[in-house]
């Protein structure tokens, strides 16, 4: 039937040229946005994920940047530490190169341990890093807090969120400890007996000169083989000897602690870079446009619009053919 009141045939043409607009619309933003699911509408679900990854890897972000601070926090109390040990072994030396030496020679020597002491103390109080020392602190009681070094962001399957630390014991590193009621002295500052080297919380200074009793007491940042005009005896040298050893000790197991804090930090980076690479990986999967395939639609698209602008022109000339019907 042929009617000018209702055009089917134009009204087809008309709904399958929209359809095509829509779906040149949609390849167009694709191509322009590079995403294929750039907004919830075009896909709630994938849109919610990767948000939500979006969002967990710029806090890896934050937390890569925290673990490189916290690697230089534990890489200048490692190099302290390493300097510390070279200068307590000088020390040793000196305190063996003293023994049986006249009480002239041990004067002089001492002036030597004297500036070691010092050089010591420098070590420590120059081991901070954005006003973190792990090497020479100062506990007003109790023991020295660890320092905490951001290593993780996690994200359980229920949507909760949590943060992992890697812990550095200061307590147990610590060269000097300046506070007015720490649980325990530093690695250098503690009293220890002559004896064993072992730390004791009681000091019983001796008297240079005198018998060493099994109670006297020495640290490293304080002994003296010589004070006022007083020489210390081979037997007393002899302690300072097992105390420097024993502190020497204590601080190669601190250097081990740092050292495998050092590597953790180092390994945890690593981690971190590789993850925040997956993650942007598998966010891609799920919204990024396939550049090859929209360019490809895009054209046969285009071919679609021109071929339905056609159709409708044709359908919109066939009612001027109604009027040939009225024609004599």
């Amino acid at each position: 039937m042929a009617s000018i009141m209702t055009n089917a045939a134009a009204l087809t043409a008309l709904q399958s040229l929209n359809a095509t607009q829509k779906s040149l619309d949609t390849t167009q933003s694709r191509i322009s946005t590079g995403y294929r699911v750039s907004q919830a509408s075009d896909n709630a679900a994938y849109w919610s994920i990767a948000t939500t990854m979006r969002s967990d890897n710029q806090a890896m972000s934050t937390v890569s940047d925290a673990l490189g601070l916290g690697a230089s926090k534990v890489d200048t109390a490692y190099t302290g530490m390493n300097s510390a040990i070279t200068t307590i072994n000088q020390i040793q030396q000196k305190l063996t190169a003293s023994y049986g030496q006249t009480d002239a020679s041990k004067e002089k020597t001492q002036v030597e341990i004297a500036a070691l002491q010092k050089q010591l103390q420098a070590y420590a109080d120059g081991a901070t890093f954005s006003g973190t020392n792990m090497l020479s602190v100062s506990t007003a009681s109790g023991t020295a807090a660890d320092v905490k070094v951001v290593s993780a962001f996690n994200r359980s399957a229920a949507g909760a969120v949590s943060i992992s630390t890697i812990d550095v014991n200061v307590e147990s590193i610590k060269l000097y400890d300046a506070g007015a009621a720490p649980t325990a002295k530093g690695i250098l500052d503690t009293a220890r007996l002559g004896t064993t080297g072992a730390a004791v919380t009681t000091a019983s200074n001796p008297t240079l000169g005198a018998a060493a009793a099994a109670t006297d007491t020495y640290s490293v940042a304080s002994l003296a083989i010589f004070s006022g005009t007083t020489a210390a005896s081979d037997t007393q040298i002899q302690q300072m000897m097992n105390v420097v050893d024993a502190a020497l000790k204590g601080m190669t197991t601190a250097a081990t602690k740092l050292g495998a804090a050092k590597s953790s930090i180092d390994l945890q980076k690593t981690f971190t870079s590789s993850l925040m690479d997956s993650i942007d990986r598998g966010v891609g999967q799920l919204v990024d446009a396939d550049m090859n395939k929209e360019s490809t639609r895009l054209q046969a698209l285009q071919v679609q619009q021109q071929l339905g602008v056609q159709a409708l022109s044709i359908a919109n000339g066939s009612s001027q053919s109604i009027l040939s019907l009225f024609r004599g």
